[in-house]
């Protein structure tokens, strides 16, 4: 991802910690000269991503500062490994710490977990996709770690794509009069899905000029039947209570995509931590 797009959410996250313009206990302690090394260590094995924010953070505040990554975005780092190593200003290094951890650790939490759910499924055609369900203001940098740990993108927006969801069938009063609408409102480039939940409304949206479906949380068996009825016709998406354990057996359905929300809203943070050397 390009600097210039990361370095507006990177200030902004600066700012949370210096909204007064001082680091009280850094600038009290670390001489304006002096310099320092750092390590960024991983105390946990996992997918790493978030290098641009890391080195956004410490470049912010010191535009002389190295950052060199030694385990790549998308790379899988080891436990006590180095995963980069950073020379600065001390106080630099001091008052990004946090910041660029925060980015690092969350952005490589996700991209741990959609590693560990797309190797779950390595032997199936069926790709991991994310959802709309991240953090506000940090969609983009979440869903480049969901690629980076070798899952794919849903839409980005509501504005890229039409996903046709139950509370749009009821105020349409239809499935087919909720793509009327949609097909009289938007141009030709647009792909359409819909989200069904009985076999009852897959067969009525397979009618209708569509692009995919979305079969929500259905059982296996019925996933199954689901993708024995579409026949290669249109995209099939399965979403709702996708786990490790279970994630496998919607795989073997013939799903072409398997739709997470959980490894963005909740994916657990990668331990990762800093040390100085002076």
């Amino acid at each position: 991802m390009h600097a210039f797009l990361l370095e507006p959410v990177v200030r902004a996250a600066l700012l949370e910690d210096l909204s007064h313009g001082t680091d009280l206990t850094t600038d009290a302690i670390a001489g304006a000269d002096q310099r320092a090394t750092a390590h960024i260590v991983a105390r946990s094995a996992g997918t790493i991503y978030g290098h641009g924010c890391a080195r956004a953070a410490f470049t912010l505040l010191d535009s002389g500062s190295e950052y060199t990554a030694h385990v790549p975005d998308g790379g899988t780092a080891s436990g006590d490994q180095r995963v980069a190593t950073i020379s600065a200003r001390a106080r630099a290094v001091l008052t990004a710490e946090r910041t660029a951890l925060n980015f690092l650790c969350r952005l490589s939490g996700i991209a741990t977990a959609t590693r560990a759910l797309a190797d779950l499924v390595a032997e199936y055609p069926a790709r991991v996709i994310d959802t709309r369900k991240t953090t506000p203001g940090l969609r983009a940098l979440e869903k480049a770690a969901v690629l980076a740990g070798g899952g794919a993108n849903h839409r980005f927006g509501l504005d890229d794509g039409v996903l046709i969801k139950d509370n749009h069938i009821a105020v349409a009063g239809s499935i087919s009069a909720a793509v009327a609408a949609v097909r009289k409102h938007t141009g030709h480039m647009v792909k359409i899905e819909v989200e069904v939940d009985t076999l009852g409304q897959l067969r009525e949206a397979l009618e209708l000029n569509i692009d995919a479906v979305l079969l929500d949380n259905m059982p296996p068996e019925q996933l199954r039947e689901a993708v024995q009825l579409v026949a290669g016709r249109v995209v099939t998406e399965a979403s709702g209570g996708i786990t490790p354990q279970r994630i496998a057996s919607v795989a073997a359905t013939g799903v072409d995509l398997i739709s997470v929300g959980w490894i963005t809203h909740s994916a657990p943070a990668l331990d990762l931590g800093l040390d100085i050397t002076l």
